[in-house]
Parts: structure tokens; sequence; C-alpha cells
């Protein structure tokens, strides 16, 4: 019998927070709202990521994933708890990390190496080294051959390709993705997670991938923490998944150890999910 591929399920069975990338601790999120009230986000939460480390946060709609994310990327201050940053408090942009954003951010008027070297001469690098280093990483992204092609030219899988590059050119130490393939269909969500795995593989970063596909959550992350429904959602499980890397996507689904995972961790979110569909539809 293939092992158990969920060693745990206690919130807070990952690193401690002086050695982790990214550590969370008690950060509460709280929104005013326009008749002078509030809005509790995310009650008093603990998370912490190790520097090599890949963590998938799944949850339902609203939930407070993105949520926690832009608190650990410092696009948003919480209302009371600390985010560090490699032990070191965090105050302003986190500028030791990368975002990938569900929806494109690139630039229209410039090409794919344009697009992705931009973020090399903005911080000082010289044009000709930029392109030559933008070059490269359109190679890494299969898109070697596509340089001068403008976002309106490519496919949505090759945009988000694109939009890969151009964080990942900046070498950063920890990744931000939320529901980065979202908007793609399903077989290109699968190379993308190929292709994902491939590059984060060679050189491995502290990642904090948000995601709807409990799938996609288990098929790439070393652990899947849950969120519940909100308001003042919190993480109400922290799940290793024990299955040996690398992995293939397209065929992942069919090892037990996926089997097994995903059928413990969805007995656990299913009714977080169901929560929150009756939230958003008025308690129906």
């Amino acid at each position: 019998m293939a092992q158990a591929a969920v060693i745990s399920q206690q919130p807070g069975s990952g690193p401690d927070a002086q050695s982790a990338a990214v550590a969370l601790e008690g950060v509460k999120i709280t929104f005013d709202l326009p008749d002078g009230g509030t809005y509790q986000a995310v009650d008093a939460t603990d998370l912490a990521v190790r520097g090599d480390e890949f963590v998938a946060i799944v949850g339902p709609t609203g939930c407070g994933k993105s949520t926690l994310l832009n608190a650990a990327a410092g696009l948003l201050k919480p209302a009371s708890g600390t985010v560090a940053i490699f032990g070191e408090p965090l105050s302003g942009l986190n500028r030791q990390a990368g975002y990938l954003f569900q929806q494109d951010s690139l630039m229209p008027w410039k090409t794919a190496l344009e697009n992705v070297a931009i973020g090399l001469e903005v911080a000082g690098v010289s044009g000709k080294e930029a392109r030559d280093r933008a070059r490269e990483w359109l190679g890494k992204v299969g898109l070697g051959a596509f340089g001068d092609r403008y976002p309106h030219m490519l496919s949505g899988g090759q945009r988000k390709r694109v939009g890969l590059a151009q964080v990942l050119i900046r070498d950063p130490k920890i990744i931000f993705m939320d529901e980065p393939f979202g908007p793609l269909d399903a077989q290109t969500r699968l190379i993308m997670g190929d292709l994902l795995l491939g590059l984060w593989s060679a050189d491995r970063k502290a990642v904090m991938f948000v995601t709807h596909d409990l799938e996609e959550a288990i098929s790439l992350a070393d652990r899947v923490v849950i969120m519940s429904a909100g308001p003042s959602a919190r993480i109400i499980g922290d799940y290793p998944i024990a299955i040996p890397r690398p992995r293939d996507i397209s065929e992942i689904k069919l090892d037990p150890r996926f089997l097994a995972a995903h059928r413990e961790i969805w007995h656990a979110l299913k009714e977080e999910v169901l929560k929150g569909y009756r939230q958003s539809n008025g308690g129906a």
C-alpha cells in the first residue's frame, strides 16, 4: 500500500519563524467600510515558509488568500501581528520578492523581450545586458523565437510565460503567485505547471501560491494550507505532501498518494467551500 501523502493536518506544522523566508505571526487584517465600520478579513494567523519551500494556499472565494499574500508582499499593513522576511521585520514593500498576478501585467506597447528586460533596466542594468538576459529567459520559458512579438500577438499561455520570465529574471528570493494560471484552459494550466516546477526545481526559492484548484495545489506544492471561509478567516489545516519530486503534472493524478492527499484535504475543505457559497448567496 502506498505511503499516505498527508503527514499532518495541523496548522503551524511548517518551519519556525526564525528560520523562515516568510513568517506571519498573529497577523490580523481588517478593512474600513464606507459606513464607518470595519470588516475583519483575516483573524490572527500564523504561517511560515522556508526559503526553498513551495506552499500553496487554498480556500473558499473571498476567504483572504490574496489578502495574506498582499500582507507578505508589503502591499497592505496588518491591523495587528507581524510580518518578517528572513527574520527581519517587513517595513514597506517586500523588495526580496517577485509577484505574479492573475491578470497580465505586460505593457502592451512593448515587445515580449522589452517586457522581460524592463525589470533589470529600472534596476540600473545596461540595456544590452538586460536584453541579453531577457533573451535567455525567454528561451527558458520556451519563447526564444517570440521576443519581437507584442502582447496582443501572444496567446494567454504565452503571455503567462512572458510574465513568469519577467518575475524570475530579477532573481527574487521569494515568489508570490496569485491564481497565476486561473484564466488559462486546463491543458495550458498543465503545461504551465510543469514549466513552473522545472524552473523552480533548478533554483528553489520560497513560493506562496494562491489557487482555488485543489488538484493544482497538491500537484505543485510541498505543503497545502487551507483557509476557512470569511469573515475572520484563519488557517485551519496545514498538509505536507509526501509525493517525491520531480513530478509530472499530467501523470501525478494517477499516483495513489495524490488520491489520498486529495481525499483527506477535500474532506476538510468541502464544508468551508459550502459555507462560503452560502454566504455569497445571502445564506440561501
